[in-house]
């Protein structure tokens, strides 16, 4: 054996011995940070019993308003209010509301606002986020600040409602849209997402003849599916949620969404029109009228949440990041 083969031999003995055992014929790997190491027994029954305890916070509200909504006036009344357990269960109070009148009507209203309003704010949004992620877009910095100036400054309640009254959008639906219709944080978000795309995808892109437009519907927004799908989430429970601008600028009863429907019925503790006789006749209760009004405006967004939860990560946390 030769001199360099000796002591590479003895190299290999040594880097083998060096290293600590962890067991027969196995070998301990490097130590890890504590955060990193597999939790205990104990750990993971806290962690378990800590979002079990959490979830029944969440849903135990929700529950008691549902069993309410479904429960017959003679439950509600032995119950002395709100109904944790259903005995007599009756959808008579989803029947009266659904079946028209104010309720069905506002109910159209938050819906038409929704879908309008949703698409015209994503439609800006995403044309403005595209535009201010291009770097040799004319005057992006300019109007990039701009906008972040608004985030810190606004001119206040009085200005925005004497600039609706002089556009002459009172008791119009355009009011419940145009003062909401953009969030910079929204288009801050898209932006930073934007960023994130290749740009020799958009140069191969242009290369071949594409337009911005082009490039916009056909490569960047189908890589952007996860962003878009958050945003609109975001846009559309706004639009559904809102309620304060249908307060300032309607006056009229027949054109409220169905947010401040559900506001008056709860204030007043009355029931919206036509359900009078219902509640007269004993075979409805007031409080369940109540109940079925919110589990109506809550429904839309806890079906749709759940549809873009695994975007959520992605779209937020990428888009927030770069940029």
């Amino acid at each position: 054996m030769t001199a360099v083969q000796e002591a590479t031999a003895a190299h290999r003995t040594a880097a083998v011995t060096d290293r600590p055992p962890r067991g027969p014929g196995r070998w301990a790997a490097p130590p890890r940070p504590v955060w990193e190491e597999k939790p205990s027994r104990a750990g993971l029954a806290a962690k378990g019993l800590v979002l079990l305890l959490a979830c029944l916070a969440i849903l135990f509200p929700l529950w008691i308003v549902v069993v309410t909504s479904i429960s017959t006036r003679k439950a509600i009344d032995e119950a002395g209010g709100l109904v944790m357990i259903p005995t007599d269960i009756t959808f008579v109070a989803y029947q009266e509301l659904l079946s028209g009148g104010q309720v069905t009507r506002a109910a159209l209203v938050s819906i038409g606002v929704t879908l309008v309003g949703t698409l015209f704010s994503m439609a800006v949004s995403v044309l403005c986020a595209y535009g201010l992620s291009r770097s040799g877009s004319l005057g992006h910095r300019w109007i990039l600040m701009l906008l972040l100036a608004t985030m810190f400054f606004s001119a206040g309640l009085i200005p925005t409602y004497l600039l609706v009254q002089s556009l002459g959008l009172t008791d119009s639906y355009l009011a419940l849209i145009l003062p909401s219709a953009i969030s910079v944080f929204n288009i801050l978000v898209l932006r930073g997402f934007f960023m994130g795309i290749s740009q020799e995808l958009i140069d191969s892109a242009r290369i071949d003849g594409a337009g911005d437009l082009r490039i916009l519907w056909q490569i960047v927004l189908p890589l952007s599916r996860a962003v878009v799908a958050v945003i609109t989430l975001f846009y559309a429970v706004g639009y559904w949620s809102a309620w304060f601008n249908a307060s300032l600028y309607l006056n009229d009863q027949d054109m409220l969404p169905l947010q401040n429907v559900m506001i008056q019925l709860v204030q007043k503790q009355e029931a919206p029109v036509g359900l009078g006789q219902a509640i007269k006749t004993g075979e409805l209760s007031g409080l369940a009228v109540q109940m079925a009004v919110m589990v109506m405006a809550l429904l839309p967004v806890a079906v749709l949440s759940p549809f873009v939860q695994r975007h959520f990560k992605k779209g937020m946390l990428t888009g927030a990041v770069k940029g």
